[in-house]
């Protein structure tokens, strides 16, 4: 124990970061409700407005589009001024927008609507990596990370349910007023909490001295670092394929099957939030893996990824049925393996004053490259074909995926070797 009386790498008490966490854990929950709420209505909207399916995934790239833009200019203001209040701010924006979806009249309204809820949004994964790798010690970051990003398939299936039950029953706008309340109140608590000092963008050069960071030392950072870079591309892969299962996978069991709406989102909800075994699972056996093979936070989502890409693979092209059901379940625990592992490495390997930053690089290639990309991709392969070609591609992106985070692993150890060690304050 420190003299402080917190334990040994905790930046605060172990009952206030569990606190801290159970915090983020919410909002990030909150911020895929919100976000993904509109998938399993498309079928309600299309009817009701006469607008395409490719339209249709617009209404989710436009989320994406908006944190793309903005992530970057967000996460310097996360670590240069404070974490805290940046989500805070950043979660109140998005519910308010979410809150406005209810009361857009035609397409174009409420496609703004759902670019005011990504710029909400840009700015809390940066600031929610940066301060759970400061809230536990290195040896724990994976698992933590497991953890949160676990709050994305819970989000996405209560949001996918929510919004198909309400839908049917109330009608599809109800369901953005209904979801869009409970994340402001997180937000406002988020506002209280302390944060750590924001760090010094300093180095220590080869004579020992200290020396203050310039713009070009900061692109040095990464540059310089190969694993990072292969495991923001990897990411990039694994997010476009789960971003296009999110979008279309109740369309595909509405379309391919015969399932009714609220039944076929409510299975789409199941498959995606079996990821709450695996994001977890992950960062608990890639923690103690990494004890005994540092590389491992990238061998271990190389290996994942491919498993998940076979199992995906199997059920789209092999099986049909129940069986195919439960192998698209088992795909479902497989396919946020790779999260923890993947997340702490864009936290290990970067100066400790810039993991926000680092985050928003991320956020940026795989918004760019999956997120905005997938839902019109995969309509427009849907508008030009059938669904179940559109989806047909999908396995394929996540063999390139693991093969991105192999590649990776080969440069971690000595990735970790050229970090600068800086010990976080409480503020």
């Amino acid at each position: 124990m420190k003299s402080s009386g917190r334990p040994q790498g905790y930046l605060f008490s172990k009952g206030y970061s569990n606190y801290i966490f159970m915090l983020l854990f919410l909002l990030y929950m909150f911020d895929y409700i919100d976000r993904m709420v509109i998938t399993s209505m498309f079928a309600s909207i299309e009817k009701d407005w006469g607008i395409t399916h490719t339209q249709s995934g617009m209404l989710v790239s436009a989320v994406y589009w908006a944190i793309l833009a903005l992530t970057f200019p967000v996460s310097l203001l996360v670590d240069r001024w404070s974490r805290t209040k940046t989500i805070g701010i950043m979660a109140i924006l998005w519910s308010l927008a979410t809150a406005v979806c209810a009361l857009t009249g035609n397409y174009v309204q409420l496609f703004i609507a759902r670019m005011f809820i990504g710029i909400g949004e840009a700015g809390y994964a940066p600031g929610g990596s940066a301060m759970i790798s400061g809230l536990y010690p290195i040896d724990k970051r994976a698992r933590m990370m497991g953890i949160w990003n676990a709050a994305i398939p819970v989000g996405t299936a209560i949001g996918h349910f929510l919004g198909g039950f309400i839908a049917v029953r109330l009608g599809w706008k109800h369901a953005f007023g209904l979801v869009a309340f409970p994340g402001l109140i997180v937000a406002i608590l988020f506002l209280f909490l302390r944060d750590y000092k924001t760090v010094d963008l300093a180095f220590v050069n080869n004579t020992r001295q200290k020396i203050k960071m310039k713009r070009k030392d900061m692109i040095r950072e990464f540059i310089t670092r190969p694993s990072i870079l292969f495991t923001y591309f990897g990411i990039s892969a694994v997010v476009f394929v789960t971003t296009a299962l999110i979008t279309w996978l109740s369309t595909y069991f509405q379309d391919v099957r015969g399932v009714p709406m609220d039944k076929a989102a409510t299975m789409a909800s199941i498959v995606m939030v079996l990821a709450v075994i695996g994001a977890p699972a992950g960062g608990y056996l890639t923690d103690a893996l990494w004890k005994k093979q540092q590389n491992a936070r990238l061998l271990l989502p190389a290996l994942s990824t491919l498993v998940t890409a076979i199992l995906l693979f199997t059920a789209l092209y092999l099986l049909k049925g129940t069986i195919q059901y439960l192998c698209l379940l088992l795909m479902g625990v497989c396919v946020m393996f790779f999260i923890s592992g993947a997340a702490a490495v864009t936290q290990d390997v970067i100066h400790p004053g810039l993991r926000a930053t680092s985050w928003a690089v991320a956020v940026v290639i795989q918004h760019l490259l999956g997120s905005s990309m997938a839902p019109v991709v995969i309509g427009r392969i849907y508008d030009l074909s059938n669904i179940r070609t559109a989806l047909g591609i999908l396995p394929f992106v996540l063999v390139v995926g693991s093969v991105l985070f192999y590649m990776g692993s080969r440069y971690y150890r000595k990735d970790m070797e050229k970090v600068t060690k800086i010990e976080l304050e409480a503020a």
